[in-house]
């Protein structure tokens, strides 16, 4: 079995492949939702080829999008160049966690993914935080059950937001300052969008843990978790596979109940 698993966010689209023993090549590209099936299949070939593979070999795709207008494309780059049918998330596909929130439809699938991923490797009560577009926290419970969560805007949106509001604010790449107090108008920027998010996450691990009066391991992952990796305590473990983890689970669920 060699399966693509693909995860897309607001901002990257992740395309990873498992050999049915390890993840053997993952390829990030910025999310399109104009990308016709045809302009995928080009740039996936290409990289494929790189690895020695073609499209034949793979056997298997499952897609885990938050821009439901891309979906049409990929299922197509699935039926069309791969000749097999994508599992959907989202789309009468069985996902086998209990969701304990008041309407359970309301819970994204990323979120969903997020949430088997961690809770098979890690043991206990876990917040997930996934620091993309958006940066979630989400609770896991001991039992695998996802219990609902936070969700605040990510810290590239802040950063587009002082740009774009304030006339005389530059745009900014992300980083690490060395110092809190900045001595320049960039570094003033870096200093309040860095610290203040790792401000915002040591502050919401800390009500979370109060509120749920168990011991929770806090588990990072994203596109932009690996910024905040030794700058904070609160985050236990960072893990980048967290979500393709979760969407291998999810492949082997539903082919096995498929096999029955």
């Amino acid at each position: 079995m060699m399966l693509l698993a693909v995860e897309q966010g607001n901002t990257n689209t992740l395309f990873a492949i498992h050999d049915g023993n390890e993840w053997t090549a993952q390829w990030r590209t910025a999310t399109d939702a104009s990308r016709t099936a045809d302009e995928y299949a080009v740039w996936l070939h290409q990289l494929l080829t790189m690895k020695g593979l073609q499209f034949d070999a793979l056997s298997g795709c499952i897609i885990s999008s938050v821009v439901p207008q891309s979906i049409f494309n990929l299922r197509n780059l699935a039926r069309r160049y791969l000749r097999i049918e994508p599992l959907v998330i989202g789309e009468n596909v069985d996902l086998g966690i209990e969701v304990r929130i008041a309407k359970p439809s309301e819970a994204g699938a990323d979120r969903l993914v997020n949430a088997i991923g961690a809770h098979l490797l890690y043991p206990g009560d876990l917040i997930v935080i996934d620091s993309g577009t958006a940066t979630t926290f989400d609770i896991v419970a001991a039992d695998g059950a996802f219990e609902g969560g936070l969700i605040a805007p990510g810290i590239n949106l802040s950063l587009q937001a002082l740009h774009e509001a304030a006339a005389k604010l530059p745009r900014i790449a992300i980083q690490k300052p060395e110092h809190v107090i900045g001595r320049g108008t960039v570094e003033a920027m870096q200093s309040g969008v860095f610290w203040g998010y790792i401000s915002l996450i040591e502050g919401l691990v800390a009500r979370i843990r109060t509120e749920w009066g168990r011991p929770m391991t806090v588990i990072g992952t994203g596109g932009v978790a690996s910024l905040f990796e030794g700058a904070t305590d609160s985050i236990d473990r960072f893990d980048p596979d967290l979500t393709i983890r979760g969407l291998l689970e999810i492949w082997r669920r539903n082919t096995h109940l498929t096999a029955e």
